[in-house]
């Protein structure tokens, strides 16, 4: 004699279902046995994408394990602004949930933040051979190249200042 599901136990591996067979996207093909970590040195002539194989999270850091390279079927184009490349995404950090199975928009996706919001770092005032350092505390994150506020710790003044490589801060005359 059968037992009888639960709705809800039922629900959930419906669920489950829909999430597995609705995610691949219906033109696409995984290629045979190449993992994402051969992708940047041989790059087919053909439309290929890079999808993730399990969730990504925001905040989570995109390591090239957790992604599938596919190739799209003949005739089929791949929507603008989607990673194609490795390198597009490795050891960046996931903006939103990226699902498996689905393209990974280029705008989903950033850079690692260097500098975090509320961190003391060292800033810097170059003119000339004039040097000024101080330290200050971060206003909100920032990556290298970002302009992001700090708060002087000694005067209280909001400055705005690159955020270089090595995680100081270089501010300029405004």
């Amino acid at each position: 004699m059968a037992m009888p599901i639960s709705c809800s136990a039922f629900r959930r591996t419906a669920l489950v279902l829909a999430l597995v067979a609705g995610c691949m996207p219906a033109f696409a093909q995984e290629s045979a046995d190449q993992s994402a970590t051969q992708i940047a040195s041989n790059q087919p002539a053909g439309e290929v994408v890079l999808i993730p194989n399990r969730v990504i999270y925001p905040g989570e850091t995109i390591e090239l394990g957790a992604l599938k390279r596919v190739t799209l079927i003949a005739g089929k184009h791949k929507p603008d602004a989607v990673a194609t490349r490795a390198e597009e995404l490795d050891g960046k950090v996931a903006k939103r949930t990226l699902l498996p199975g689905r393209y990974i928009p280029s705008a989903a996706v950033r850079e690692a933040w260097l500098v975090e919001q509320g961190a003391s770092v060292q800033v810097f005032f170059i003119a000339g051979g004039l040097t000024i350092s101080a330290t200050a505390v971060t206003l909100q994150p920032g990556s290298a190249g970002d302009l992001v506020k700090v708060r002087n710790v000694d005067s209280g003044k909001i400055l705005s200042g690159t955020v270089m490589a090595d995680g100081t801060i270089q501010v300029s005359a405004s």
